[in-house]
């Protein structure tokens, strides 16, 4: 059962990297922090392409991925309770170190890097590990409602039920289709700072607070319940779950394109029907994996997942070196359905790097050098 319950786990890491690419594949070849990509495109299946990617995908695999750093930060938390170790200490030395790859990974490869800000909300979660899983469910939900009551009530204020003007800030598209498209790997080090200023500007950490914690400290209650290991015995709340994850979430997340395309319903798309849907494909995955024969099936994501820091850089690297010019230059020249084939090829290269390496090694190469330097100061806890 042990066995069972973690490859449930590692294949909800490596289905969630898969989603993740499917998102970040737009930021490798689009000069996304400058357009709305909802009305970039102008060829009927580039739009349609989009909008599938945006109801299906878009703002559902982050929360999950958020969800899945607190299921796994609080159980390494629990076992270092039965160790009797502190736990403080490793924890903050893991979340430094976590930011120290996300900070080489955003300066030297890509600028939409997430590890740095899942490193600093990570030290909300450890302050608050010790509570009791319904306060960890509380706070996180208390902390998203009351963000998404004053954005509800600004989107009011300022009469978000108006439609969305097209956004495009053409200077800063050109300057980065010329770094990123024509320019040396110097360029597009100076173009990846100017983008970075704009991911990791100060509000986004403050923002992140109410958007990515919230998610981990759901995901720390979820462990301290045990949710995903006593799947077989709450089917019925995981049923519940992904019944009405899939259907609420895939509603809210289609008005926009049902109905007219407005600053309200947008808003509710990413950040109620996102995590809705996320929810529901937890579900899913949790109760196919109750099906003996599923986690064999899907042992080539249980396999990308244990190596999901690994695999999540490694998408980076072979992204900006298939788009940028110091690679194969495909900047900008690719429709949204051959970004889907690529994203998805990505997937397949890293399955067979998994099993290959896993083979071999029981960590992937990161995830080793990870442990070696959150540890290092401590070996008894090693």
């Amino acid at each position: 059962m042990l066995q069972e319950r973690i490859a449930t786990l590692d294949i909800l890491r490596g289905i969630s990297l898969l989603g993740i690419l499917l998102v970040n594949i737009f930021a490798f070849y689009l000069p996304m922090p400058y357009i709305d990509l909802a009305s970039w495109f102008t060829t009927p299946s580039d739009m349609v392409w989009q909008q599938n990617l945006d109801i299906y995908v878009q703002s559902s695999f982050y929360p999950l991925f958020a969800m899945l750093f607190g299921y796994g930060f609080a159980m390494q938390w629990q076992k270092a309770q039965s160790r009797e170790q502190n736990f403080y200490s490793i924890g903050l030395r893991r979340l430094s170190v976590l930011f120290v790859f996300g900070f080489i990974h955003a300066v030297l490869i890509w600028w939409g890097d997430i590890l740095m800000m899942y490193a600093f909300c990570g030290v909300f979660l450890l302050l608050l590990l010790r509570l009791h899983p319904i306060w960890l469910l509380s706070i996180g939900i208390i902390i998203y409602g009351i963000m998404q009551a004053f954005m509800l009530f600004i989107v009011g204020f300022i009469n978000f039920n108006t439609e969305i003007d097209e956004y495009l800030d053409i200077t800063s598209v050109e300057q980065a289709i010329t770094a990123y498209g024509t320019g040396s790997w110097v360029d597009a080090f100076m173009q990846r700072l100017t983008d970075l200023s704009i991911q990791a500007g100060i509000g986004m950490w403050f923002v992140a607070l109410f958007t990515i914690l919230p998610y981990m400290l759901i995901g720390a209650a979820a462990s301290k319940w045990r949710l995903v290991e006593r799947a077989k015995e709450l089917k019925w709340l995981w049923l519940t779950l992904a019944i009405a994850g899939v259907a609420i979430g895939i509603f809210v997340k289609s008005l926009p394109i049902m109905l007219t395309r407005t600053h309200l319903l947008d808003y509710l798309k990413v950040y109620i029907g996102g995590p809705i849907l996320s929810v529901g494909y937890i579900g899913i995955i949790v109760l196919l994996c109750l099906l003996p024969v599923v986690p064999k099936l899907l042992s080539p994501f249980a396999k990308m997942g244990r190596m999901s820091l690994t695999m999540y850089i490694l998408q980076s690297i072979i992204g900006t070196c298939l788009f940028y010019q110091f690679g194969f230059g495909w900047y900008g020249k690719v429709s949204v359905e051959t970004g889907v084939l690529i994203a998805i090829s990505i997937i397949v290269v890293q399955m067979i790097v998994a099993e290959i390496w896993l083979a071999k090694w029981k960590q992937g190469p990161l995830e080793a050098l990870w442990r070696k330097l959150t540890y290092k100061a401590n070996t008894k806890a090693g």
